[in-house]
């Protein structure tokens, strides 16, 4: 287990931080945002557990109709938009110089996590419900919709885990300015849910939309809207791994489904050499 590198260099990184050099700035600056960051990612994350299971019908947002719609849609375009966009160059070259001084740089995968939390949390605690329900699953089949919305978000969780948790949650950032080593990304993922498809984590998100117990208006479009980001947003990220694994990725791509799983198939070679 511990040579599984999904493990490993998480282990090795959180041991680092916790034997930091002398700095007391650095450790200070280091350890406030990765305070900030976590919570912020609980928060967002709680608050999109919550939101949804009630499809969207209860939350602080209390902008009259029509606005209602408009700011809605605009909670809705902002996570994409923002999301992608700081994914480009132009974007990782913003988000170092976000934070003043020289640590931006190694705080932008904390800095990007952090403000894709705010922008969740944004989401789901201002969305402004329309009132309307239309359907609430009862009886034995809520249960059943309650342990299929509970398995979306073990998928969501274990697939973050095969990406690179460190990356996922913010903390490659923080605890490698703790540790004031340059931050290490995780290899091309080809482990665990990586071995089945090649966007387990966009799948998992578009799950947790699809198995909520109540169904609005409101859950209707959110659902909607982000399953079509979850199938289209992917390719972006498939360039610029094809770009920096170049023939490896190519060799993942073709033996790896896209978003549907076919059980019927060799493992990639990708995946093998990383297990021998």
């Amino acid at each position: 287990m511990w040579t599984d590198p999904r493990i490993a260099g998480l282990l090795n990184l959180m041991l680092a931080a916790m034997r930091p050099p002398p700095g007391s700035g650095r450790i200070a600056l280091a350890l406030t945002f990765g305070i900030v960051t976590h919570l912020a990612f609980a928060a967002g994350v709680l608050a999109m557990i919550v939101a949804m299971f009630f499809g969207m019908s209860e939350s602080l947002g209390r902008v009259p109709q029509p606005w209602a719609w408009l700011a809605n849609a605009l909670l809705i375009l902002q996570f994409p938009l923002l999301h992608s966009l700081l994914l480009t160059r132009p974007g990782g070259r913003l988000l170092t110089r976000l934070v003043p001084g020289p640590h931006g740089a190694t705080l932008s995968t904390t800095t990007y996590a952090l403000i894709a939390s705010l922008q969740l949390l944004a989401l789901f605690a201002f969305w402004t419900p329309s009132g309307i329900i239309w359907w609430q699953a009862e009886g034995a089949l809520f249960w059943v919709i309650c342990t299929a919305y509970a398995t979306a978000w073990l998928l969501l969780l274990k697939a973050s885990f095969d990406a690179g948790a460190e990356v996922q949650s913010g903390a490659l950032g923080w605890m490698s300015l703790m540790a004031r080593i340059r931050p290490r990304f995780p290899d091309m993922p080809t482990r665990g849910l990586f071995g089945i498809i090649r966007q387990p984590i966009y799948v998992a998100f578009a799950l947790t939309l699809w198995t909520v117990p109540v169904w609005t208006p409101d859950q209707l479009v959110l659902a909607a809207s982000y399953t079509a980001y979850c199938l289209l947003a992917p390719r972006l990220k498939e360039r610029r791994f094809a770009a920096r694994y170049g023939d490896r990725f190519t060799r993942y791509r073709a033996a790896v489904p896209y978003v549907v799983p076919n059980l019927n198939r060799r493992k990639p070679d990708a995946q093998r050499s990383d297990d021998l």
